[in-house]
């Protein structure tokens, strides 16, 4: 029996199993928890912060958006705690794949149904169920095998209230297969930023920053502006847009500093912040150039255009002086 069939072989046994036990709320569905969400995606629909107007409406009372269904169950920094997850059969699975050289992973797809509106007071639990594995594929990141997982969500009684289908692809990067260039002192190379994918939309973007310029589209019709890159406003539906030049002045909006995991090409630990640009559009890069325990929601910063590393460059923000 070859390895590939031998792994396809173990492969298989994890089909139709669920990774663990159900995964619970740490709390109920609550409306602090919602207004944060709200506040942070952009999203005041009455019928999620407005008590008295989600009264009068068709729910008769607050609602949870949707979209936030993970947030209730998402496990926390213990994720990244390998004594914590020795037993969820998603980790082994992975493991098993990374043995046999299928070291890289990437998120494919990602789909949600939902059965009904949460309300406050609903403690939801998700069962997760390795769903599918696929035959070996070749792929423009390498050769590798998607893997499908579905959760089912319930709430308190136990009647379920929505589900998520999520795909990964487990996989053999080119790179593995390929000579690596020496550095002067003779070892590999250091490691680089993955490129960004350039097609029509957005390689005029990545020109901007080449010649020093952060761009932002400006619908033509409505005047909205919008980022990242799109063909279409989505205020208006127009696709006749202009660019301007962002002053490069703006705010930290929102932050997080990223210890782990530790991805190749980045240096850690990595602040990665929401600014908000004095034009009033937002950007997610990275704050450089102070201690991330500096950095405030609020603090002003400043636009610097670096090399990232020999080939690449990004718009970066610094602290104001």
């Amino acid at each position: 029996m070859s390895s590939k069939e031998e792994l396809e072989k173990k492969l298989a046994t994890y089909v139709g199993v669920e990774i663990g036990p159900p995964q619970v709320a740490p709390e109920p569905v609550n409306e602090s928890m919602i207004r944060h969400w709200c506040e942070a995606m952009g999203d005041m629909n009455p019928v999620y912060v407005d008590a008295g107007a989600a009264r009068r409406s068709v729910h008769k009372g607050i609602v949870a958006p949707p979209t936030m269904l993970q947030g209730w169950t998402l496990r926390g920094i213990e994720m990244a705690n390998p004594a914590t997850m020795q037993k969820n059969k998603q980790v082994e699975l992975h493991q098993l794949l990374s043995d046999y050289g299928y070291t890289s992973v990437v998120a494919t797809n990602c789909e949600q149904g939902y059965t009904r509106y949460l309300r406050p007071g609903d403690l939801i639990s998700t069962t997760t169920v390795i769903e599918s594995i696929s035959a070996e594929k070749a792929t423009a990141l390498g050769i590798g095998y998607f893997i499908n997982t579905r959760d089912v969500f319930r709430d308190q009684h136990g009647e379920e209230v929505a589900w998520m289908t999520f795909r990964v692809l487990k996989f053999k990067p080119h790179q593995q297969a390929q000579a690596q260039p020496a550095q002067a002192g003779g070892g590999p190379a250091k490691p680089t930023r993955m490129r960004p994918p350039l097609g029509h939309d957005n390689k005029w973007w990545w020109e901007g920053i080449k010649r020093g310029e952060l761009l932002i589209q400006k619908c033509s019709a409505c005047g909205t502006l919008r980022h990242p890159p799109r063909p279409m406003c989505g205020r208006c539906q127009s696709v006749k847009w202009q660019a301007i030049k962002a002053n490069g002045r703006g705010i930290v909006y929102s932050y997080t500093v990223v210890e782990h995991p530790k991805f190749p090409g980045f240096e850690y630990p990595l602040v990665c912040g929401l600014i908000e640009l004095e034009e009033g559009t937002r950007i997610v890069s990275n704050v450089v150039g102070c201690d991330p325990d500096k950095v405030r929601i609020g603090m002003p910063v400043v636009l610097s255009i670096e090399n990232v590393d020999d080939e690449m460059q990004l718009p970066l923000f610094r602290p104001a002086k």
